[in-house]
């Protein structure tokens, strides 16, 4: 019996072989048999190059069906998927490539010079170049289709064999490689499927990119396992998206896809009435984002929390009570523990380290022993996030524990500060940071972006109101708006990078 992620998708595909799963609106369409079968056929041109079992096949690429046939036969043929970014620089990419040892890279055809000058440090490295529905990687494809060869066969594979890495962002050091693994795929898919009574008749709205767990393994992944169409959307545009949501029953996105929704004054219950679930998740969503939401449409968003290591770990209830500023009880199958600096297990409420443990819990760093050692005890994964538990179980992340501020050898979690000034009229989001301070290590910098000029004088006297002195920010920083990576994500290290020197 074969553990491969892609023999359980697989069933689903020739379960909905005459059933549309993929379309782009304006292009093409693919039923499952289409998938099925055209995934056998470039998991042949692959095994063809000479890829085997394990080999790593990087991807940089733009978002497309032909995007989802190759991952699709990656996995078929054995081999590792390693989705790249597309805004990386040749410069990271050569990083990349150089530490994961691809045997084969993916690549559009602006980036085939640069990436054919790493062969001297890559000698097993070969390149194909994949435009659309355009590039070697097509000829490759149309090549084995007219000779009839198609690799029916899914790769045996155990559970612990890799299925894909993922580089997660390096806020400090050098990217590091998450192994995920063909039994982390199933399980996760398997707890979400419960958790959010997900099924057949479920259509996703995919406007996310396919780079990311978020986009291919929590949205695509899920959808295919269950046998559900997808409509995939080259990026997230509201425009685009309105047009597509008659169309469909949920949607997955980042905070920032909903805040531009609540934009338009188009999105209203009208728009969204006939939809079953909106998902937020990759960056925490604001109350105040939230409370908006509900008020327009009259359904709660319901937020979830993971990590390129684990997948999914919690999630809001699908029926019950979603809590606005919270991530959920853990999954089916998830535990989850809050642990003090002294590695005692803390009471409900306080807050502590967030550990996780379950069969969605990656293998480990690719080729850093020590790191994932480092990383686990025992079978639990220390997440880097500090966190609360309830008494009834949910799961409210305070922030990143590299985040944590010391300021005159008192502890400061920034999300209780953020949370005060996003509550202030004219506030719309803010980030608070610690940098170095001669006198108390580091100093507190509060960084806001407005609808308008904002009255420091009078956010410091509500701060001074509601938290203690200690937690007063020193300096504030007005922007026009907070820098973000392609998930959404606050970049916090920018901005202690760019005020480290507040206070020198």
């Amino acid at each position: 019996m074969t553990h491969n992620v892609f023999a359980a998708i697989q069933v689903n595909l020739q379960h909905s072989a005459d059933k549309r799963l993929l379309s782009i609106p304006g292009g093409r369409n693919l039923t499952g048999s289409d998938l099925d079968a055209e995934s056998a056929i470039l998991s042949s041109a692959l095994i063809d190059l000479g890829l085997e079992p394990g080999d790593r096949v990087s991807v940089q690429i733009d978002k497309g069906w032909m995007n989802v046939v190759l991952y699709l036969a990656v996995l078929r043929c054995g081999a590792v998927y390693l989705p790249l970014n597309s805004a990386y620089t040749n410069s990271e990419i050569e990083y990349f490539l150089t530490d994961a040892e691809s045997r084969l890279h993916v690549c559009v055809a602006d980036r085939l010079s640069h990436i054919e000058s790493l062969k001297g440090s890559i000698p097993s490295l070969q390149v194909l170049t994949l435009d659309g529905e355009t590039g070697t990687l097509v000829d490759a494809f149309e090549t084995a289709k007219a000779a009839c060869q198609s690799s029916t066969d899914v790769v045996a594979r155990a559970s612990n064999d890799l299925a894909s890495i993922i580089y997660t962002s390096g806020t400090t050091g050098k990217p590091k490689g998450a192994m995920i693994t063909h039994s982390n795929l199933v399980a996760n898919a398997g707890m979400l499927t419960e958790a959010w009574g997900y099924s057949s008749d479920d259509v996703l709205l995919h406007s996310l990119p396919l780079f990311h767990v978020h986009g291919l393994f929590v949205a695509l992944n899920l959808a295919l396992m269950n046998g559900g169409p997808v409509i995939m959307l080259p990026k997230f545009d509201p425009e685009m998206v309105l047009e597509a949501m008659p169309d469909a029953t949920v949607m997955m996105g980042v905070p920032t896809y909903y805040t531009r929704l609540l934009a338009d004054p188009r999105f209203d219950r009208d728009v969204s009435g006939h939809m079953r679930l909106f998902i937020s998740g990759s960056a925490p969503l604001l109350v105040e984002t939230s409370d908006e939401f509900f008020s327009r449409t009259g359904q709660r968003i319901l937020e979830r929390y993971g990590m390129t290591e684990t997948g999914m770990s919690c999630s809001n209830p699908l029926n019950g009570d979603r809590r606005a500023g919270s991530v959920g009880p853990p999954l089916p199958g998830v535990e989850v523990r809050i642990i003090a600096e002294d590695g005692s297990l803390l009471p409900h409420g306080e807050i502590g380290s967030l550990e996780v443990k379950g069969d969605h819990v990656f293998k480990g760093y690719w080729k850093l022993p020590e790191k994932t050692a480092a990383e686990f005890k025992g079978d639990w994964f220390i997440t880097g996030d500090m966190a609360t538990l309830s008494n009834d179980g949910y799961i409210s992340i305070v922030g990143r524990g590299k985040d944590l501020i010391i300021s005159g050898g008192l502890n400061i979690y920034p999300k209780e500060i953020e949370d005060v000034l996003n509550d202030q009229e004219g506030v719309i989001e803010s980030a608070v940071v610690g940098v170095p301070h001669p006198d108390f290590g580091e100093g507190i910098v509060a960084i806001l972006v407005g609808e308008s000029q904002l009255d420091t004088d009078a956010l410091q006297a509500v701060c001074r109101e509601k938290l203690a002195g200690f937690k007063l920010p020193r300096r504030w920083i007005q922007l026009d708006a907070l820098p973000r990576n392609t998930m959404g994500k606050v970049q916090k290290n920018l901005l202690r990078d760019d005020y480290r020197d507040s206070f020198s």
